[in-house]
């Protein structure tokens, strides 16, 4: 009994006293609820008996007795509670035989808890006669069993407890992604440690189904200080909002090393990415930087990278750019919907924000199922006058949020140009178009070189890869080659370039917008 409660719990128990009742055993609640049974083959449990030891459970709860006996012709119903016993146990005698008005009271009154009508109930169907042995051998099963239904309770609660407090974080975390800075500390303030500014990115990629204790031993390594998370989008994916090194705050022993760099040396088949330092309310940022500094982290044996320093091209396009940026989301930012359950404008500002961070897995991210991503989208394309299935326009689309995520005083100062204008890309939209007179500015075209700098000279495969929306099959016939061919090549180029390419939050937006700013250079004026 002891060896199957601690290897099989409740299940196991019954499986084995049905097998040595011959019959059907199992837990009943007072109202007649069968909460856990087995039987030892489909036909020894007929219905009239089930009804039986359910009217049987009610009544036994009711008068407090320690064990019930209950004859039905060709079956014995046996009956135990499974609370309130005694200090010494049930009684290891022979159960009286009879009717419902027959059983066994605990000595000098009904101990504490026995007639608890909230009490579940044991109860063993068997043929008659009842083998001998039997009520001796369910007396002392009852403890076991109680403290095993007691334990998978407790552990449901903890199940419970624990997946609350991961949505609770993911929530936080969510808040944070959309810019949502008050709001996500309100919410956290509930729950611990307290969110740290500057803080770095981390995202630490587990093999298998250990993110729990990679998740046990990130606390262990910084002592708790760390927001840590569940990504919701990628199963094996643990995101950690960590306090930067220049955030005032002390490390958990003097001379330790960082957290990341701990974590990837204590769990070897762990790949740990960490963004540059960047203010809370730039976790969004710090989230892309970590997610493709993980991606130069599995090409290494250290199995760690941290991001390398780039602009973020929101940081150079300068006040015309903002200007630029504000007129295409203002049909977005003042959309009121028609009904009160339609989304309004901070959702749709959310929902652009997910998906072109994470393409079709927003639906994790969001928690909406694909039909609703896809109207949304849709309707997200109609006020914006753009076409999402378009690179060149999500490209636009993403750079407008990041602008507008960005404080003013961030961007470069607006440096007179000379250009004139250029015509709208190829396949880019009117709203999107004016974004090539931003492309033209030093600042930007700086940026694009500096982007672009790793793949100089090598660009036929980025190239075609952009040229067909970033879809691979298209890359391999555009290239001539097979499509692991195609794919072998886009993940030598992650290393090269340190970003992730195959697999969102994509750099493909920041290539596509680097060789358009590179094109318009280029172009004779």
């Amino acid at each position: 009994m002891h060896r199957l409660a601690r290897t099989g719990g409740t299940a196991e128990l019954l499986r084995w006293l049905a097998w040595r009742a011959e019959g059907w055993a199992g837990i009943v609640g007072p109202d007649g609820t069968v909460l856990h049974a087995a039987a030892r083959t489909a036909g020894a449990m007929v219905p009239d008996v089930a009804g039986l030891v359910a009217e049987s459970a009610s009544a036994l709860a009711e008068r407090g007795v320690q064990a019930y006996s209950v004859d039905t012709g060709e079956h014995t119903a046996l009956l135990f509670p499974l609370s309130g016993f005694p200090q010494g146990g049930f009684p290891r005698s022979g159960l009286p035989q009879g009717g419902l008005s027959q059983g066994i009271s605990p000595p000098g009154g009904s101990p504490q808890g026995v007639g608890d009508p909230a009490a579940p109930v044991l109860a063993v169907v068997t043929p008659r006669p009842v083998a001998a042995g039997l009520a001796t051998l369910l007396a002392d099963v009852v403890l076991p069993l109680s403290l095993c239904l007691q334990a998978e309770t407790l552990e449901r609660k903890r199940r419970r407890v624990d997946l609350a407090e991961s949505r609770g974080r993911e929530a936080v975390l969510h808040l944070l992604m959309t810019g949502q800075l008050s709001i996500a500390q309100q919410v956290a303030g509930a729950l611990r440690p307290r969110l740290p500014d500057p803080v770095r990115v981390c995202v630490v990629e587990c093999s298998g189904d250990d993110r729990d204790e990679v998740a046990r031993v990130c606390v262990d390594a910084d002592g708790g200080r760390s927001w840590i998370v569940r990504c919701p989008v990628y199963a094996r994916h643990l995101i950690l909002v960590m306090p930067a090194e220049d955030a005032g705050e002390k490390a958990p022993e003097p001379g330790a090393a960082p957290t990341d760099e701990t974590v990837a040396a204590r769990v070897g088949d762990c790949v740990v990415g960490v963004s540059e330092p960047v203010p809370l309310a730039d976790t969004a940022t710090g989230y892309r930087q970590a997610f493709h500094a993980l991606a130069v982290a599995r090409e290494l044996p250290t199995r760690h990278a941290r991001f390398g320093v780039s602009p973020d091209p929101a940081l150079v396009v300068g006040p015309a750019g903002r200007r630029w940026a504000d007129e295409l989301l203002n049909p977005l930012l003042t959309h009121v919907p028609r009904r009160a359950q339609d989304p309004g404008s901070q959702e749709l500002l959310a929902t652009a924000t997910s998906w072109l961070a994470f393409s079709s897995h927003a639906t994790d991210h969001l928690k909406v199922h694909r039909n609703t991503l896809a109207a949304r989208l849709r309707l997200i394309g109609e006020l914006l006058g753009l076409d999402l299935h378009r690179l060149a326009d999500q490209s636009a689309l993403d750079l407008a949020l990041r602008v507008r995520a960005t404080p003013a005083p961030a961007c470069t100062p607006e440096v007179p140009s000379s250009a004139p204008p250029f015509p709208y890309a190829s396949g880019t939209s009117q709203a999107a178009g004016g974004l090539d007179a931003i492309l033209c500015r030093p600042a930007v075209r700086d940026w694009a070189d500096q982007q672009l700098a790793p793949v100089l000279g090598a660009e036929e495969t980025l190239r075609t890869w952009l040229r067909c929306e970033g879809r691979l099959g298209p890359t391999a016939a555009g290239l001539g080659i097979s499509v692991p061919g195609a794919r072998k090549r886009l993940t030598r180029l992650e290393t090269v370039l340190q970003r992730s390419l195959l697999r969102p939050p994509s750099a493909r937006y920041d290539l596509w917008l680097a060789f358009r700013s590179r094109d318009l250079a280029a172009a004779p004026r």
